[in-house]
């Protein structure tokens, strides 16, 4: 095949990965109806490119490569939880991010203007920085997505910890029947940590 799905990210350290791996297991007992993500698949889309030719990839990692060397790594703090369109009825269930969003936020945004220079189309929504823990599969009845959608509520306060953004990662996604698996096809590390 001559594309690969990919997309741009902020990967978490494995200790906040072990943190909501635990947490996931406790939150997923007795919601078969929502397909849980793996905590090595967690990360902080910044931008899907979706399908791209294989001879792109080269194109893209040498603007993404630019707009890192131009910043700063920043701190993110890992809590919180939600869900789009809303927690009355969950689709997305994802956990928050605070910290420098200003940083990450301009981070995004040069990338996002970077590789609309290389004929990628700019995000028309508003970036909602977010790490993805699970989705509710088709035809999830209202009365238990109500109880998911409480339960966040109650819980959304959770914090699992900070961390400093010290680069992105271009990642390669492969659908398969049992979801995603994701492979890192290049690493930038941002301004200072270039060494």
């Amino acid at each position: 095949m001559n594309e690969i799905r990919s997309f741009i990210a902020i990967n978490l350290p494995d200790e906040i990965k072990v943190k909501l791996e635990s947490f996931v297991g406790e939150l997923s007992q007795g919601r078969p109806w929502v397909k849980w993500v793996e905590a090595s698949g967690i990360h902080l889309t910044l931008k899907f490119l979706g399908n791209v030719a294989i001879e792109k990839v080269k194109e893209i990692s040498r603007v993404v490569e630019q707009v890192s060397h131009k910043s700063d790594p920043f701190k993110l703090e890992v809590g919180g939880l939600g869900a789009f369109p809303s927690t009355l009825r969950p689709q997305v269930i994802w956990v928050g991010v605070g910290g420098e969003l200003e940083k990450l936020a301009t981070l995004q945004e040069k990338i996002d203007d970077g590789l609309a220079g290389i004929g990628f189309a700019p995000e028309e929504r508003a970036f909602t920085p977010h790490f993805t823990i699970g989705r509710a599969r088709e035809g999830a009845d209202l009365a238990s997505r109500r109880e998911l959608g409480n339960k966040l509520q109650s819980m959304r306060d959770q914090f699992f910890g900070s961390f400093t953004a010290d680069g992105v990662t271009l990642m390669r996604s492969q659908l398969t029947p049992n979801g995603a698996i994701y492979s890192e096809l290049a690493y930038f590390g941002l301004g200072a940590c270039q060494g």
